[in-house]
């Protein structure tokens, strides 16, 4: 697992997409003459709102920044409820140079997270890099944002030191997603920051030339856009 985006609030000054997977762009599909006035769709909705497809622990982690850093979000998944496949994880998350690790007094490191997993079969070393150099940061924000007990830890197989992290609960995969979940929940409804909309399948970006500026969604039957 890994926070996916470390936002900064100057990168808050476009929008922000997250793909789902069969997405086409609307310029994919439909001839120029028939296309929406797109030109000056991104001149009137706000620039700080990050659309996020999926409300797994990914999804959750990346609404939940985009709001920490001053943006607005809305989230969608095409199931009735999110969660997603995290909450089905039953042995931890894995992070190296963790806080936890420290105040236990556990040797490890970015670089031999990355060697084990590369070992592993990986095939693409570069998103290793950032799942094992983001992994730490990432589990300290889970405690530290979210008030997660993630103070055991095991040495899993594949693993050179002990680096997935859990608490004392028996599933802790859904513990630390619905974490995510309750907090933009209760964002979603104190403030207009946040929106989450379930049971809508994203299957189309609309682009102004090279960049997306929204999305088409599925709802009970009937198609929604969002920008």
């Amino acid at each position: 697992w890994l926070k996916p985006f470390w936002l900064k609030p100057l990168e808050l000054k476009r929008s922000a997409f997250a793909l789902a997977p069969g997405a086409r762009s609307i310029t994919e599909h439909t001839p120029p003459s028939r296309r929406p006035g797109l030109g000056s769709m991104a001149m009137v909705h706000p620039a700080n709102q990050a659309i996020v497809v999926g409300g797994g622990l990914a999804g959750m982690s990346a609404a939940n920044q985009v709001v920490e850093c001053g943006g607005k979000t809305l989230l969608v998944d095409k199931s009735s409820f999110c969660g997603g496949n995290s909450t089905k994880a039953t042995s931890g998350i894995n992070g190296a140079a963790t806080k936890t690790q420290k105040d236990k007094g556990v040797d490890d490191s970015v670089e031999l997270f990355t060697s084990d997993t590369l070992k592993g079969g990986a095939k693409r070393p570069e998103v290793v890099k950032v799942l094992c150099g983001n992994s730490g940061a990432d589990v300290d924000w889970l405690v530290d944002k979210f008030d997660l007990d993630l103070s055991l830890l095991a040495r899993l197989g594949g693993h050179s030191a002990p680096r997935t992290h859990r608490g004392k609960e028996r599933f802790p995969g859904m513990t630390i997603t619905y974490a995510l979940i309750q907090m933009l929940e209760k964002i979603a409804e104190k403030t207009d920051r946040a929106r989450i909309i379930t049971k809508a399948r994203a299957h189309t970006l609309l682009m102004n030339g090279k960049t997306c500026i929204g999305l088409v969604y599925e709802k009970g039957g009937k198609d929604e856009k969002e920008y």
